[in-house]
């Protein structure tokens, strides 16, 4: 049994089709981990969608209306880049409903899992990027809100920039936000993160650990949060189909450890999403998201009662 639970629901497909989101990966990280004795389904707790009341924590009430109702404009589709459905949009609200149930047990048991999550591109006002819904601004303002937590720190190590998270807590003392990502990418506009590291194409494994330390000792010699977001994206890997770093799957699980021993090596709680993942394998992409449970299991079993 994991030191901490899993957050799923069936309703994480956003039944996509053949799109190069593999939405589908969500099923496959869950059976994975099951079939291969990583985890077994006491493990697993069951998100309730976020409400319209959460959802306005962060998002316009017209988006939020014409998102439901699927009054969406032609700009908006293209935007979004992934077609309108009532099971899409049940999904991002399962799955904004999974991060703060993540935040929620992070806080309880030093580390909150989603299996889902992690959509960055997110505005208040519209989606980008196969983000309609951002979860983790969600999160962060519901459990503000209900006095759980004052300061978060949000760890973005997806290949693309956070630029809907930069643009939310843009002027706000109380959220810290890291992205490292490839320069030369999506977004094309990147509105400023606290601390960004934008990096060069190709750039591989060791690079890429040793700026991503530097800017942790940064964030945590600056800022003292309550709750830390990891958002630990697939996508910097080499065969990824829409990213252009060249890191291995060994370095990715390096990398996860890097940041999920930052937070709780200073007795400070992690709620985990998983974001992008577009390997040309999806096997690959899986590969990745397991190591990234199993390298908190590690990093929570080595802290075992240091968070609060």
């Amino acid at each position: 049994m994991l030191p901490f639970r899993l957050i799923y629901h069936p309703g994480y497909d956003l039944h996509l089709g053949e799109h190069v989101f593999p939405s589908q990966k969500y099923r496959l990280i869950r059976e994975r981990l099951l079939g291969e004795g990583l985890a077994t389904g006491d493990d697993f707790l069951t998100p309730e969608p976020a409400t319209d009341q959460d959802l306005l924590l962060v998002h316009e009430p017209g988006w939020i209306e014409r998102l439901s109702s699927g009054a969406l404009t032609y700009l908006e589709l293209q935007q979004m880049e992934i077609p309108w459905s009532r099971e899409m949009v049940e999904g991002f609200r399962l799955a904004t409903g999974g991060t703060i149930l993540a935040a929620r047990r992070a806080l309880e048991d030093g580390v909150g899992f989603n299996l889902g999550g992690g959509f960055h591109h997110a505005f208040p006002g519209h989606g980008e990027g196969f983000c309609a819904v951002h979860d983790v601004a969600v999160a962060i303002r519901r459990l503000q809100q209900d006095s759980l937590i004052q300061r978060a720190l949000v760890v973005d190590c997806d290949v693309h920039h956070g630029n809907g998270t930069a643009a939310i807590f843009a002027g706000d003392p109380a959220v810290f936000t890291v992205s490292i990502h490839q320069w030369n990418n999506y977004p094309s506009e990147k509105p400023p993160s606290t601390i960004d590291i934008h990096l060069a194409d190709g750039t591989g494994d060791q690079e890429y650990l040793d700026k991503l330390d530097a800017a942790l000792l940064d964030a945590w010699g600056r800022f003292t949060p309550d709750l830390v977001f990891y958002v630990a994206g697939a996508d910097p890997y080499r065969d990824d189909q829409l990213g252009g770093l060249s890191l291995t799957i060994e370095g990715l699980a390096r990398r996860d450890r890097l940041a999920l021993e930052a937070a709780l090596g200073r007795a400070t709680p992690v709620a985990v999403t998983l974001a992008g993942g577009y390997a040309l394998r999806v096997e690959d992409t899986v590969a990745i998201h397991l190591n990234t449970v199993e390298e908190a299991r590690k990093a929570k079993s080595a802290f075992t009662g240091g968070c609060r």
